[in-house]
């Protein structure tokens, strides 16, 4: 089947259209040869019992004349038990019945026969059938015998016309497929001249998108969004590249110049001091490095959540987190009962402390941390007394690099990863996040699947 994986799909549909085409027609025209025939056959016996009737019925009134009147090119003869003829028609032979003694014992039994033309000169085969007549002490048995010369010639032409029409019929309806498949098939092959055209640069855009609201159409539409999609990824992953190499090259900047003034300066170096200097940068190169590595695996899993069977106490933990926070602003967690969730302690510890972190590089005086039920949920609410989040941006703060103009994003700290890594993280265990309105500073808020403490 090679040489068929090789044709176009516009061979292979009108090679298969065409195929089918043809087999109706064969069998249309089988079946319109058959009910011809049997519908001719039953003509002919209506005609020939026609005629027998008519003479048996002359044959019991006792006035059968000689020679037996028939209509048309029948043939009609008389016949005793003893199989002899005892009138005829006028073309019928009046000593040798049409019949022999055994076909003539199964017409009386009701049956029809074909008998070969030569018995009575004519050419082709003669339908004979058999009406009774006479009495019971003479029973006779009327024959009358039609000519299927004509419907076998007729049968002929059909055939000829059928095997010359047919051939000619298929080849324009090939023709016709031909050209209705390539038509059907324009906006296919404008939708793949203009991916070819998109994907080797030669233009931007859109896929053509035919009029009509068929299937074509809405794959056009649904090639165009992929391609609309797949231009905002590769937007994404530039922007993503930029900001990712812009965030390495501030740290390794600061770590060459670190350096160069260490060379320039030689014994006058305090190594110990450059050395510190060197730890704080690259802690920094280290933390973005796993932030990016983070992502890049949140984007592998497509945004899917993950199963875990871990449970985790979700107030020890930010307690936990709550302590080990010693610079910016205090960090206070409000007492409340236990209250568990399930997932990654590390995800979950990094969650909170990016959140903490986050609301103590902004805040002016404190910083509280609180975990409270909800629902199916375990609400984890971390507030800040900071400058606060204008509402248009508190959705665009947990995008990737995202910096605001104020004071909230402008430190000394940050690469605006934090809150995009809450983001993933939340999304990988089922959960939601959002910013709201502490009045001052801003809460942010973060819904955790809840399950049983003894889970």
């Amino acid at each position: 089947m090679l040489w068929w994986r090789r044709l176009s799909l516009r061979a292979r549909l009108m090679a298969i259209g065409v195929a089918g085409l043809a087999a109706g027609l064969a069998v249309g025209g089988l079946v319109m040869v058959a009910a011809l025939g049997l519908a001719l056959q039953r003509s002919i016996d209506a005609e020939a019992l026609g005629s027998a009737t008519d003479v048996a019925r002359l044959v019991d009134s006792g006035q059968l004349p000689d020679p037996v009147p028939v209509a048309g090119s029948q043939y009609v003869q008389v016949v005793d038990a003893q199989s002899r003829v005892r009138a005829a028609s006028i073309n019928a032979d009046r000593l040798t019945p049409l019949l022999h003694p055994d076909e003539l014992a199964r017409v009386r039994a009701g049956a029809r026969l074909y008998v070969p033309g030569s018995r009575v000169g004519s050419r082709g085969l003669v339908r004979v059938v058999g009406v009774r007549a006479g009495s019971d002490t003479e029973p006779l048995t009327v024959l009358a015998g039609k000519p299927t010369s004509d419907v076998a010639e007729s049968f002929a032409t059909l055939r000829v016309v059928l095997l010359v029409a047919f051939p000619v019929l298929v080849l324009a309806l090939a023709l016709v497929a031909w050209r209705v498949i390539g038509a059907t098939l324009r906006p296919v092959e404008g939708l793949r001249r203009g991916a070819e055209e998109i994907t080797g640069g030669a233009r931007p855009g859109r896929l053509p998108v035919p009029e009509s609201r068929d299937e074509i159409f809405r794959l056009a539409e649904t090639l165009n969004g992929m391609l609309a999609r797949l231009d905002a990824a590769r937007a994404r992953q530039r922007a993503f590249v930029a900001d990712a190499a812009h965030e390495l090259r501030s740290p390794l900047t600061n770590m060459r110049t670190e350096l160069e003034v260490a060379r320039r300066l030689g014994d006058r170096t305090d190594w110990t001091e450059v050395a510190d200097d060197l730890l704080i940068d690259m802690d920094r190169l280290a933390r973005l490095v796993d932030d990016l590595l983070l992502l890049a695996r949140a984007d592998d899993a497509g945004g899917r959540a993950v199963r875990v069977s871990t449970p985790v106490e979700l107030a020890a933990l930010a307690g936990e987190v709550a302590q080990r926070c010693t610079g910016g602003a205090p960090v206070t967690v409000r007492p409340g009962p236990p209250l568990w969730t399930a997932g990654d302690p590390d995800d979950l510890r990094r969650l909170l402390a990016n959140l903490v972190d986050n609301a103590t590089r902004h805040a002016r005086s404190r910083v509280e941390v609180a975990v409270t039920p909800d629902g199916p949920y375990q609400l984890v609410t971390v507030a800040d007394d900071g400058p606060g989040i204008p509402a248009a941006d508190r959705e665009r703060v947990f995008d990737r690099f995202t910096r605001l103009d104020d004071g909230r994003a402008r430190d000394a700290g940050g690469a605006g990863l934090g809150l995009a890594i809450v983001r993933e993280l939340v999304r990988r265990y089922g959960g939601t996040v959002r910013l709201t309105d502490a009045q001052p500073g801003v809460r942010a808020e973060v819904r955790l699947p809840a399950v049983p403490a003894d889970s």
